[in-house]
């Protein structure tokens, strides 16, 4: 399993809640993890048991040392990482209000300037999205796909995408707003996108692609803070792809996953490991 992705540090600001335009809200408390939905997924896929690397680049300040000395405490080789001395490591600015939501805002530092991808390893499955420049995510995946390796996108912040780059991606994991900016769902099928995983929040997972539509649904959880669910169930994922999962049973394994990040504060400590998700499939039931 293989992330071509990025890495930051998050500061996490919680409220009752989010500003409006122009308002300052008193804050609850701050404090400051390593993440970014590259690092996040990593250590998702790592986590879920896959043997995993990062391509990825940091800067060589403190926070870059912070956020490799964390990959490497997950398992995942950094081999591929880089530093860039001219650029800061990438910062995310979070507001999670009482709710448990979240709002986000990316600075991306070395992020912007990512090492490119030479060479891949057979089988490998390959992850990406698209908080680093977008050449870098299509220069990947057609690579990735004349070598007939599994292409996953998750497209992540949302923008406007060429089709010949959405036509590189197997599958695309996209949450209910992100489908709308993409097109649709039959749209990206058309496109020759195998299969679309849209992602629901409480109401579970949508799949579509060669055996149709179909709904999994939500684990009942009571969620603290939802930062990082996203990126857990997209490493879980690819994880559970790569070591041999078909993908409705991948899809409801990084369902759970999920569900359970979502009762810890936090994106990087709240990834459960392999153990955990299962015993939580054990013992949790599903939403309907």
């Amino acid at each position: 399993n293989m992330p071509i992705n990025e890495a930051f540090i998050w500061g996490v600001a919680t409220a009752a809640h989010h500003p409006l335009p122009g308002e300052t809200v008193l804050g609850d408390s701050y404090a400051e993890h390593p993440g970014g939905k590259g690092l996040n997924q990593a250590v998702a896929a790592a986590r879920a048991g896959a043997d995993t690397s990062l391509l990825a680049a940091v800067g060589t300040d403190s926070a870059g040392d912070e956020l490799l000395g964390v990959a490497r405490e997950s398992g995942i080789d950094t081999s591929g990482c880089v530093r860039r001395s001219r650029l800061p490591t990438g910062r995310a600015l979070i507001t999670v209000d009482g709710d448990g939501e979240n709002s986000i805002v990316v600075v991306p530092g070395a992020n912007a300037d990512p090492p490119p991808v030479t060479a891949l390893t057979e089988g490998a499955v390959v992850l990406a999205q698209l908080e680093i420049p977008h050449d870098a995510v299509a220069a990947a995946f057609s690579l990735a796909r004349g070598l007939g390796l599994l292409t996953i996108l998750n497209p992540a912040p949302a923008s406007a995408l060429p089709d010949e780059f959405l036509a590189d991606c197997r599958i695309v994991i996209p949450n209910e707003h992100e489908i709308d900016q993409l097109g649709g769902v039959r749209r990206l099928l058309d496109l020759g996108v195998e299969t679309v995983i849209t992602t629901l929040g409480c109401r579970g997972v949508a799949v579509d692609g060669p055996q149709g539509h179909r709904i999994h649904a939500a684990w009942e959880v009571t969620p603290v803070d939802t930062t990082g669910a996203g990126d857990t169930f997209c490493g879980a994922l690819a994880a559970r792809l790569a070591l041999g999962d078909d993908l409705d049973t991948a899809v409801r394994w990084a369902a759970a996953a999920a569900a359970l990040s979502t009762t810890v504060p936090g994106a990087v400590p709240s990834i459960p490991t392999a153990d955990q998700v299962e015993r939580f499939m054990v013992t949790t039931t599903r939403r309907g």
